[in-house]
């Protein structure tokens, strides 16, 4: 197993790493699976590696000790609607959507579907724009580029 970068997220599954795995990189472009290690020639998936868009991860099988929460979560950087509307549909299929851009997938790992202009309007010049922006987001489920500006803008 060979790890480019200095830091990878390592996943605890119960029993669903291949699952997962087979997911994730059908879900990212520009993914793909690396190393399946299983428990004997044909079990089950024991750990693997799998790299969504640039960024690689390790998955485990760990059995039900530990769930995922809140707690931490992959943010998702969208460039437009099209992308955040990709993002928010295919990781909730199965999961839970939640407010302001965060979602459960069907694993209960939480996601943020987060297009570009957020930080754009959060982190405006325009500080009331900002406000607007952020209570606009506040009400969101899904987040929609068109309001966000709008509220930054006054519209």
């Amino acid at each position: 197993m060979k790890i480019k970068q200095k830091i990878t997220p390592f996943l605890w599954f119960d029993n669903q790493a291949e699952e997962a795995i087979t997911f994730y990189t059908s879900v990212f472009k520009e993914s793909t699976i690396g190393n399946i290690s299983r428990i004997g020639e044909n079990g089950p998936v024991m750990t693997g590696t799998f790299t969504l868009a640039g960024q690689e991860f390790m998955a485990l099988n760990g059995g039900p000790m530990f769930k995922f929460t809140e707690a931490i979560s992959l943010f998702v950087d969208c460039q437009d609607q099209a992308e955040v509307d990709y993002y928010w549909e295919k990781l909730s299929e199965g999961g839970e959507k939640s407010r302001c851009g965060w979602l459960k997938d069907k694993f209960g790992l939480s996601w943020q579907i987060v297009p570009q202009t957020l930080g754009k309007v959060l982190y405006g010049s325009d500080k009331a724009g900002s406000a607007r922006a952020m209570q606009a987001m506040m009400k969101m489920d899904k987040l929609i580029v068109k309001d966000l500006q709008d509220a930054y803008d006054g519209v």
